[in-house]
């Protein structure tokens, strides 16, 4: 078996829903700012949001890695006005804290009204910098995982479920070997 599906459509529409109940009652009245770091959290902002019942933006950021030393450089920033407005970071997944610590910074010295993060995966056993996530989906291991706006090589993003790769020299020799579950719809 190359890979199997850990979260499915149904988890993950489930989970969208309770988080979008949690973060409209605690910005009811303040039409907050959702911050979708591109592309992987694409998905994950677009249910999010239409669960939520209440006025909220969205706007865009993207951050890149760049070499060896994985500098991140942000290569997309956010065309809203930030100053005094409650922003939520939209995360698609959370690992050693060092992106998340860098966007919390950075957005935080654009004199937000409040600062918060979302992110639909969690992995809080690879964290190196302890950074607040407020809401999160799913807590998930080491395993590499693709769907639902996880990619490999830029592909995958559009499965609708996430899946763990169990063996990855299969999986390299054959991505699309798990996109059959797609076909079968």
């Amino acid at each position: 078996m190359i890979a199997t599906e850990v979260i499915t459509p149904k988890s993950l529409a489930e989970r969208n829903i309770e988080l979008a109940k949690q973060i409209a009652e605690d910005y009811r009245g303040l039409r907050p700012v959702l911050v979708c770091v591109m592309s992987g959290s694409l998905p994950f902002l677009a249910d999010l949001t239409r669960q939520m019942k209440i006025e909220c933006e969205t706007d865009f950021i993207k951050l890149t890695k760049y070499g060896e030393g994985s500098e991140v450089r942000l290569t997309m920033d956010t065309a809203t006005n930030l100053h005094r407005r409650h922003v939520l970071i939209v995360k698609g997944i959370v690992d050693t804290g060092f992106t998340t610590r860098l966007l919390q910074s950075m957005l935080g010295e654009r004199n937000c009204a409040s600062l918060r993060t979302v992110t639909l995966l969690d992995r809080a056993n690879s964290r190196i910098l302890d950074v607040p996530i407020e809401y999160r989906g799913f807590e998930v291991g080491e395993e590499f995982l693709v769907g639902y706006g996880l990619d490999w090589n830029g592909t995958l993003r559009n499965l609708p479920s996430i899946w763990a790769i169990l063996d990855m020299a299969g999986f390299a020799s054959d991505p699309h070997a798990i996109t059959n579950p797609m076909d079968s719809d």
